[in-house]
């Protein structure tokens, strides 16, 4: 399964009649030039857990930064970094024991 197959998937999972009215994807593109990802985990099983911040910055062609904050996982990257930012996220999600509570 490709790594936007699975955030449809994992998109489609959260969505409970209520989550999906105030939080959910949102992609969009950057001035600078490139990708921003923002995934809302307030009321998911994914709030609060433990991300380690990913910054690579090796000039304007080649830049990725993921971070977890006040209940998003935020991604940005240039224009060639937008499979990976999604990568990144689901490879997080899925080293997650969400049955640990």
């Amino acid at each position: 399964m490709s790594d936007i197959q699975w955030l449809r998937q994992w998109y489609k999972g959260e969505c409970d009649g209520d989550w999906e009215h105030s939080y959910g994807i949102h992609i969009r593109t950057l001035d600078n030039p490139g990708w921003s990802v923002r995934i809302d985990l307030i009321h998911t099983q994914w709030y609060d857990r433990p991300f380690e911040e990913i910054k690579i910055d090796n000039g304007d062609d080649d830049w990725i930064f993921c971070k977890i904050k006040d209940g998003h996982f935020d991604g940005c990257g240039d224009p060639d970094k937008l499979e990976r930012i999604i990568s990144v996220f689901r490879q997080w999600a899925e080293s997650i024991d969400v049955t640990e509570e």
